[in-house]
């Protein structure tokens, strides 16, 4: 009852904010559904899971999103991180770009306003000269599996920030516990075996986002180009799964598929958005959608006669990947002329993170 009460509430805020498109509307109804997760999580029987097995496989294919409810993590869990994560954002500008991000291979540390430019684009001039137009702004700290010999994390200080590191390391290892999960009702939906995908992701190889958008005065979102954060489905979420964790403020709009349309994803409470990464969509031959979406900014306030202001926005983005070892090639049941030839999972997220960086 609750989740069709929460569905109907998302569809008429959606309704609310239409944009304007030219192209026919093919489907004009458009909806990410929230989709209760508690049988995936406490049934040990797959004959129980398969129903929201298929719902989720049903959105995946259609929207390439879904709003997911009782997903095991607890809403003490969520607020501690988005507090955290606010605090580490206030630290002085010297020690956090002392932790900056430096090497695509690693993915690991502080990423400065203007730095990232997130687009369609895989061309690295092109997207030079976008991040000079018109930088996305936010700033964000990534981090990694905390174990790696080569690529280390960029941690601060214990004394600035403390229990920041330990709190971060149990909540990486929630939502990869989450990505197992989500990735065998995806199996089950599929019709393939439910542990088909643990040992392709059994070595952890995510980066967890801890983002932060900063007010920023209209006038410069008014810019040509300028966005909270680009449209993008290529950049992003280049993995198998995006776990994304709103606060109250939202900004997150989805494209309709078939119309070109950006809907927005309203925060919805106790709710984490989940949508589909384009290794994932390269994996099923692109059965399940890797949908463009975007970030933008919410209703600005008013700050004198002449100028308004957004408010400040955080985000906490989980990007799972398959193990950076793992092929990725056509699965079983997602037809029979592979689109895409064999990749390994490691190279291809490797380079993508090289062209959005500057």
């Amino acid at each position: 009852m609750l989740a069709c009460r929460l569905n109907v509430l998302v569809r008429t805020a959606l309704s609310k904010r239409q944009f304007s498109y030219s192209a026919p509307r093919l489907n004009p109804e458009f909806r990410i559904p929230i989709i209760d997760f508690a049988k995936i999580r406490n049934s040990s029987s797959p004959q129980e899971k398969k129903g929201t097995a298929e719902e989720i496989v049903s959105a995946f294919k259609e929207s390439g999103f879904v709003y997911l409810t009782n997903h095991g993590i607890t809403p003490s869990e969520v607020e501690s991180t988005f507090r955290r994560s606010a605090q580490f954002f206030e630290l002085p500008s010297d020690v956090k770009k002392n932790l900056s991000w430096e090497d695509p291979r690693s993915n690991r540390g502080y990423v400065a306003i203007g730095r990232e430019r997130v687009t369609q684009s895989a061309n690295r001039e092109e997207i030079a000269a976008l991040r000079e137009k018109a930088p996305d702004f936010k700033e964000s700290m990534e981090i990694g599996r905390d174990w790696d010999s080569e690529w280390k994390n960029q941690w601060p200080a214990e004394h600035l920030a403390p229990g920041f590191k330990q709190h971060m390391l149990d909540f990486y290892e929630t939502c990869h516990e989450l990505h197992v999960h989500i990735m065998r009702s995806i199996a089950l939906g599929l019709g393939l075996k439910e542990h088909f995908f643990d040992d392709k992701i059994d070595e952890k190889c995510h980066n967890l986002r801890l983002l932060s958008y900063p007010p920023i005065k209209t006038n410069l979102l008014k810019e040509e180009g300028q966005a909270r954060a680009g449209a993008h489905s290529v950049f992003s979420d280049y993995g198998t799964l995006t776990l994304l964790f709103q606060d109250s403020v939202g900004g997150l709009e989805v494209q309709n598929p078939l119309t070109g349309q950006f809907h927005p994803a309203v925060p919805v409470p106790g709710t984490i958005v989940v949508n589909v990464g384009d290794l994932l969509a390269r994996w099923s031959n692109d059965v399940l959608r890797s949908t463009l979406h975007r970030v933008v900014a919410p209703a600005a306030q008013k700050i004198n006669e002449i100028e308004s202001e957004t408010p400040k926005r955080q985000s906490i983005a989980f990007f799972c990947n398959p193990n950076f070892s793992a092929e990725v090639a056509c699965l079983p049941n997602c037809g029979d002329v592979p689109k895409y030839p064999p990749v390994n999972a490691g190279d291809y997220i490797v380079g993508r993170l090289a062209v959005t960086y500057s």
